[in-house]
């Protein structure tokens, strides 16, 4: 079995025809299908899935609690809206696949090794980003967490209920998180680094900062046709005004900001909105910059913004990365501008690392994203390396 065949198999989950895009959100009936075809392949593969109290699904190869903690890899399986089948999937398939390959070679590890895939990392339905791993490490508290609401206004509570879960019962989950002695994402390139290098594999230094804000402009709805401009308080204009601006502020600050979510209410083509919404998605490698980006914002615009999330920078451990490096071969160690859920268990004191493998088209959160199957068995064969001397510690 290669990584792309393993794809093929979820390729049409969540699939837009339209498109060529993945809707892949949290608590859906496309999560429910994702989440039982994890399940299905790991036990397959002779390991033992488990979830903790959030919903990350976690699959063993020997027992964490008798001989942990233990070395861990996967990533999360959910999507952005009308994303790639890369991101994410790929470190999933590639985490299954190195287990694979190791078990066939006769390998015995001397510690647990499991594979992990992680529930709303992309954030893509409720807004926050890295969800699962923020609510298990306590980033995010319970109560937040399950007050957020999707476009639809169903609260997360809602939407967990519907899946047939417990509210309840997630939150913190210490337990889980002593399982964890070393982890591991592998995940397809989200920029033109290795595209540009005969590198088929890299390893990550660091994540930049990344903050999401949410910037709310009241107005006054009316008719489009007969309301004179004097008259009119259109609060279109200061979205427009945000988008432009946040791409200004942005480079002068040498960061860079996008607002690629946006909601006008009633959103009808004759009627001047009542009210209107954007999001700005802030990141740069100079955690100070990032901060100021929207202070900035507000005083250009002259309005308020609500912090939805803000994740510092995280620096992966350097002594992991250039042993990782070394494993194989001499690896290219770079930075990354996008979050992860490696970058959530570093910062509350997990030993991680990250690997990528090359995007020859340099785009991600697109159905442009991609990875050569020859690249792909590349990423299987480092993640195993990885594993294999890790694991027999």
């Amino acid at each position: 079995m290669t990584a792309q065949k393993l794809l093929e198999e979820i390729a049409g989950i969540g699939r837009s025809p339209a498109t060529g895009g993945y809707r892949r959100f949290a608590w859906t009936r496309e999560d429910s299908d994702l989440r039982e075809w994890f399940r299905g392949q790991a036990e397959a593969r002779g390991l033992t899935v488990t979830e903790d109290r959030v919903g990350n699904q976690w699959a063993w190869w020997g027992d964490p609690d008798a001989r942990g903690p233990g070395v861990v890899t996967g990533s999360h399986l959910d999507s952005v809206p009308d994303g790639g089948n890369f991101d994410g999937p790929l470190g999933v398939v590639s985490a299954l696949l190195a287990v694979e390959e190791l078990r066939r070679e006769g390998f015995t590890p001397a510690r647990p090794i499991g594979v992990a895939n992680f529930v709303d990392e992309e954030g893509a339905r409720f807004g926050v980003a890295c969800g699962g791993s923020r609510v298990l490490t306590g980033a995010l508290s319970r109560e937040r967490a399950l007050a957020l609401t999707d476009a639809d206004g169903v609260s997360m509570a809602e939407a967990l209920s519907r899946a047939g879960r417990d509210p309840g019962a997630i939150g913190p989950d210490p337990e889980t998180l002593a399982r964890i002695g070393t982890f591991v994402e592998l995940h397809v390139e989200q920029g033109r680094y290795l595209a540009d290098t005969a590198a088929p594999v890299a390893v990550a230094s660091s994540i930049w900062p990344h903050g999401r804000w949410r910037f709310d402009f009241p107005g006054e709805a009316n008719h489009a046709g007969t309301t004179r401009f004097e008259d009119r308080n259109d609060p279109a204009l200061k979205l427009a005004a945000l988008i432009l601006q946040a791409r200004e502020v942005a480079r002068e600050l040498g960061c860079v900001a996008t607002v690629g979510k946006m909601r006008v209410l009633p959103n009808g083509v004759n009627a001047i909105p009542s009210e209107a919404t954007g999001w700005v998605d802030g990141r740069g490698p100079d955690e100070d910059a990032v901060r100021r980006l929207v202070p900035l914002l507000e005083e250009a615009i002259g309005t308020g913004a609500v912090v939805e999330s803000f994740t510092p920078s995280t620096e992966f451990d350097p002594v992991l990365a250039g042993e990782l490096s070394g494993l194989l071969g001499g690896a290219p160690i770079i930075g990354t501008g996008a979050g992860h859920d490696a970058g959530v268990l570093a910062a509350n004191g997990v030993s991680s690392a990250m690997l990528f493998v090359r995007n020859p088209t340099g785009v991600s959160h697109s159905p442009a994203e991609h990875a050569e199957p020859d690249d792909c068995e590349a990423g299987v064969a480092a993640l195993a390396t990885v594993l294999r001397s890790l694991a027999a510690r």
